[in-house]
């Protein structure tokens, strides 16, 4: 009884700080250009490397955060392993590296801002003025 009781707590903590959260939003260094989430995938999977001629460099943070798992599901639609399985395969066959990872939203607006053709994806409650959002979901 007592562990169907933290169960459920559990479970309606966790729906209510999704319910918390800000949409996910993707952000980059002035000079690139709005995508929509189609685009946004083939960047984040290295089939893009360019958008309207700006060579995009694509950023996330660590594994295990929340940004990340949930930039993964509305983006990509894929979870933490097949994202990871994904990139193993891609880079063996020489097809490419992962997104370089960050260690935090502060991190990786940093240096979304100072990086020319950066793309990036942070909570909407880390935005700040005159961050260039180039996606919501």
């Amino acid at each position: 009884m007592k562990m169907t009781i933290k169960i459920v707590s559990l479970t309606v903590s966790l729906a209510f700080t999704q319910a918390l959260a800000g949409e996910m939003v993707v952000i980059g260094n002035s000079n690139v250009p709005k995508m929509d989430a189609v685009t946004i995938q083939k960047v984040y999977t290295g089939r893009f490397i360019a958008v309207s001629g700006v060579n995009l460099t694509p950023v996330g943070v660590k594994p295990g955060t929340s940004e990340r798992n949930r930039f993964l599901q509305e983006f990509l639609n894929q979870d933490e392993e097949k994202y990871t399985a994904y990139w193993t395969v891609r880079r063996y066959i020489g097809k490419g590296t992962p997104p370089v990872e960050l260690s935090s939203a502060a991190d990786v607006i940093n240096y979304v801002q100072s990086t020319p053709g950066a793309v990036g994806y942070i909570d909407e409650a880390e935005l700040k003025q005159g961050i260039n959002v180039i996606a919501r979901r």
